[in-house]
């Protein structure tokens, strides 16, 4: 089934552009022009990912989402936004956003984005692999329920390896997974990562040259 996606924004041309995009990229899109409209459309249909204009008609994007969590919403949800001051970005993430963008929005980025935040949402508790035990929640690893020295970020790096089910992440996702765009990404931090869990898991990953890296 196809993951569904409401966008908010109010510039009709890029809200068309955005949508038949992502909906050649498989996903299910539902649009709106202003935020009124996108609350109505979030009542009446549940969806796994939204896509938030900040400056909009009536009310800003982050008014909505407030709104949204404040009713109990917990949907992911990504603000694309022309705003480029650091007071904006606190603002947005303050509001209940998972991640944050900036216009001009490059559209192979934002897939990136949109698929390491739903493959956040979609882990279960805890994930057998042979002998080890992987907390989802804790970001811990167990070997006969000993705790393993291995950092946050790797185990969110095992866990998006493993969630792509033998599928190449490419290293542009992984950056896009680890850290937020406010953040800078580390090409040397990830060889560090997948050096430690090689250590527990040396058949297991694999690394396509120039490309990314997957989980066998």
């Amino acid at each position: 089934m196809s993951q569904k996606i409401l966008l908010l924004e109010d510039d009709k041309l890029f809200n068309e552009t955005i949508e038949d995009f992502l909906e050649e990229e498989g996903y299910e899109l539902q649009t709106a022009l202003d935020p009124y409209s996108a609350l109505e459309i979030s009542y009446e249909s549940r969806f796994d990912l939204y896509l938030f204009d900040v400056n909009l008609p009536y009310e800003s994007g982050f008014d909505l989402l407030e709104k949204l969590r404040a009713s109990g919403d917990k949907t992911p949800t990504i603000f694309l936004t022309s705003r480029d001051d650091k007071a904006s970005m606190i603002e947005g993430f303050d509001s209940g956003a998972d991640d944050y963008m900036k216009k001009p929005i490059d559209l192979d980025e934002l897939l990136l984005r949109i698929r390491a935040v739903l493959r956040r949402q979609t882990r279960g508790d805890s994930i057998e692999l042979g002998k080890y035990l992987l907390d989802c929640n804790a970001k811990r690893i167990y070997c006969d329920s000993e705790p393993l020295s291995v950092t946050n970020k790797a185990v969110e790096l095992l866990l998006l390896l493993v969630l792509a089910k033998g599928e190449v992440v490419r290293v542009e996702e992984i950056e896009a997974h680890l850290w937020h765009v406010s953040q800078d990404a580390s090409l040397g931090a990830i060889r560090v990562y997948i050096t430690t869990l090689k250590k527990y898991f040396p058949d297991n990953i694999e690394n396509i040259r120039g490309v990314g890296y997957r989980f066998k």
